[in-house]
């Protein structure tokens, strides 16, 4: 193989999962193909080229109403096939429930994937507002919601400064309003009080608190966050709230050291 075929190669992986993340991140209402070429920056006939080599291998599918593209069942499949041995969504889902039961809210699990944040589970509360802040495979840069900078609060500062000049130019071009003195400012109250409050920058009125998730390595592994209406966040609304959040993280910690000890013994 010369090194021109590797590289067209290697630029056609790039590119098939350059689709597959953008549409893992709005799988919920599907992208159109004309979303799915600006978003990726390429033509329209070469993002139809590879959109029909990935359906036909099952990674993805095309819906024949409405002609969006969502994601195939072969990467479920692969999901549960790649799943590793402790499964963080798991042990952390009925913690979930458990702290949505209790606050009403909508409860959002975020784990760190390089740069970025992804959501990975979701239980919704009983209150009939719904703060649907973000849809499972949601991706968003690791400096941007709560769950991400809940994460972030439990890294090293120079850890945190290398995401933010990495994340920088995406922030600044879709996250006009983000702060960076805001989100020190919310990192320190993190590692202060044991979680944050933010407002969410892309619905007006929503907040989300937030709390990290730390592996038995003191490392975090991801972050619990509750979303709502922001008078269901403030004043004395807050205190049930976090008690909630913080026995659900402590609880989860707990679990992820006895299924560490337990994976040791076998």
């Amino acid at each position: 193989m010369t090194t021109e075929n590797l590289r067209s190669g290697t630029q056609t992986i790039q590119r098939c999962a350059l689709l597959l993340r953008l549409i893992t991140t709005h799988n919920r209402a599907g992208m159109r193909l004309i979303d799915l070429y600006r978003g990726a920056g390429l033509t329209r006939p070469t993002t139809h080229r590879i959109l029909q080599a990935l359906v036909a291998e099952g990674l993805v599918r095309q819906d024949e109403n409405n002609r969006r593209y969502y994601l195939g069942s072969l990467v479920y499949e692969m999901g549960v096939a790649a799943a590793p041995p402790l499964d963080l969504r798991d042990i952390c889902q009925p913690m979930l429930q458990r702290v949505a039961q209790e606050t009403g809210d909508t409860v959002f699990l975020t784990i760190r994937s390089g740069l970025d944040g992804v959501c990975i589970g979701r239980a919704e509360g009983a209150f009939p507002i719904k703060a649907f802040v973000l849809d499972i495979g949601r991706r968003r840069p690791l400096n941007i919601g709560g769950g991400a900078l809940a994460i972030l609060s439990a890294l090293p500062d120079d850890e945190i400064e290398r995401i933010w000049s990495a994340n920088r130019a995406r922030i600044e071009q879709n996250y006009p309003t983000f702060s960076l003195e805001k989100m020190w400012k919310q990192i320190n109250n993190s590692r202060v009080d044991g979680y944050l409050i933010n407002e969410v920058v892309e619905v007006d009125g929503i907040r989300s608190m937030a709390t990290p998730i730390i592996g038995t390595m003191s490392r975090p592994v991801g972050a619990l966050s509750i979303s709502a209406l922001r008078e269901r966040l403030s004043g004395p609304n807050i205190a049930d709230k976090v008690s909630s959040l913080q026995n659900a993280v402590a609880t989860i910690q707990s679990r992820l050291k006895e299924a560490e000890f337990a994976s040791m013994d076998l």
